[in-house]
């Protein structure tokens, strides 16, 4: 008899069509926390961070910091303060570092402060090739001595790193954050171009600013960084998570606009209410930071191309393609970021949707509903479009592999139960 070796997976069941309405809440930007946690390695004093989502991601960033030598308090449901109690280890370990990319972020401000650094090479989703090349080659400008052994970045600098003009051949939103932090303690100027222009590396400058740190030019291309001898503690709050608020922009689309949204960033999303008003969806503010959304009965199909910040974000591409699945008539996406994003297409096309790839472009023809059936989560944006699509879908969906989900947005059972989703949880063995 052959033994088979089974795992235990979570999966999420969705019972799709049932009308939604009411507010929802969008939580701190993961893409901003990240950062941010990972620049209080740049000082001793105690930094206060406000707004902060509940999330996988963020828990592994703790963790690491933790593992570090760093004391993390909760002093509020989303309120952290973070102080360096005794440095244990210069090392980020793979254990932690492979459950998360971003972790990648702590290598500039540690190798900055403590003239050391050894960080495994990161993982993540699994979406293309983000290589980290970038930063690297930037950090040895800046003087480092580095090199990659057994899996790991061994990065030096005991002369302290020294500034340098940094042109980034390929935006890098990471790579950006990561010299900045390395810069903000260097000896002379730091002169970024071709630098990424997203909110969260304008949040990620303030607060640097905010300890005392010599920025100009965060959110143009080109980013002068004057460096201090020290930092200090501040406080700082996490913007709000333009990609969540997008997301819940298309679910209330498909829902006829009956979801209103609470924290909904605008003049960070200026280029995504654009192409929304193309396909019929308009936002409109009825508050302080509130909208509700407004559509047309007909809507029309869209030609959209992922692009770096201020244009459209690959972030909210998989989300976009359950919205155009449902619209009559042929949309397309062009994938320009990530060479591996359309990963999510068979599981879309498994709920009957009519896609077409074509190199990085796919073609989208708009069916009158989709059906539920099994699907599995590819990755973290893909997992929010497999739970659009569940929720639309005639029928039950369930959707594998949601841990995806978990990393990107916090409470989404919770916040989509308040609407009136009817969902649920379980776990299943499955073969290996």
């Amino acid at each position: 008899m052959i033994k088979q070796n089974l795992e235990i997976v979570e999966y999420l069941e969705i019972e799709g069509g049932i009308p939604l309405r009411g507010t929802v809440e969008i939580s701190g930007a993961k893409n901003a926390a990240l950062p941010n946690m990972a620049a209080t390695l740049l000082t001793d004093e105690e930094i206060i961070l406000e707004n902060m989502p509940n999330l996988l991601d963020v828990k592994t960033m703790k963790d690491l910091l933790s593992f570090v030598g760093f004391s993390i308090e909760k002093l509020s449901e989303k309120t952290f303060s973070f102080k360096q109690k005794t440095i244990n280890s210069l090392v980020a370990p793979y254990e932690l570092v492979s459950k998360m990319r971003a972790s990648i972020l702590v290598l500039g401000p540690m190798l900055s402060r403590f003239k050391h650094a050894k960080v495994a090479l990161p993982g993540g989703c699994s979406i293309g090739t983000r290589p980290v090349d970038l930063h690297l080659s930037a950090l040895e400008k800046m003087g480092a001595d580095i090199k990659v052994e057994h899996g790991y970045i061994i990065a030096k600098a005991p002369n302290g790193l020294k500034g340098a003009h940094i042109n980034f051949e390929k935006i890098t939103v990471t790579g950006t954050e990561n010299i900045m932090m390395a810069a903000v303690l260097a000896e002379g100027e730091t002169v970024i171009t071709n630098a990424a222009r997203e909110p969260e590396v304008v949040d990620l400058a303030k607060m640097l600013k905010k300890m005392g740190a010599k920025i100009e030019g965060e959110g143009t291309s080109t980013i002068y960084i004057k460096g201090v001898k020290k930092l200090h503690g501040t406080k700082h709050r996490i913007i709000p998570d333009r990609i969540e608020a997008g997301t819940f922009a298309v679910l209330s689309a498909l829902f006829d606009g009956n979801i209103t949204i609470k924290n909904y960033p605008l003049e960070y999303l200026e280029f995504v209410n654009k192409r929304l008003e193309e396909i019929g969806v308009y936002v409109i503010p009825i508050g302080k930071d509130e909208i509700a959304i407004k559509r047309k009965k007909k809507l029309k199909p869209v030609d959209i191309e992922t692009k770096e910040y201020p244009y459209f974000p690959t972030d909210l591409q998989a989300q976009f393609m359950t919205l155009l699945s449902v619209v009559d008539g042929v949309s397309s996406i062009t994938e320009n970021i990530f060479e591996n994003r359309f990963m999510h297409v068979p599981e879309l096309e498994r709920l009957g949707a009519d896609i077409k790839v074509k190199d990085k472009t796919a073609y989208i023809r708009g069916v009158k509903k989709l059906t539920g059936a099994e699907v599995k989560a590819t990755d973290l944006r893909a997992s929010a479009a497999m739970v659009i699509a569940g929720l639309i879908a005639e029928g039950t969906t369930r959707i594998y592999d949601i841990y995806h989900l978990d990393r990107g947005y916090e409470n989404i059972d919770e916040k989509l139960k308040k609407l009136g989703a009817k969902l649920r949880r379980d776990m299943i063995e499955r073969t290996l």
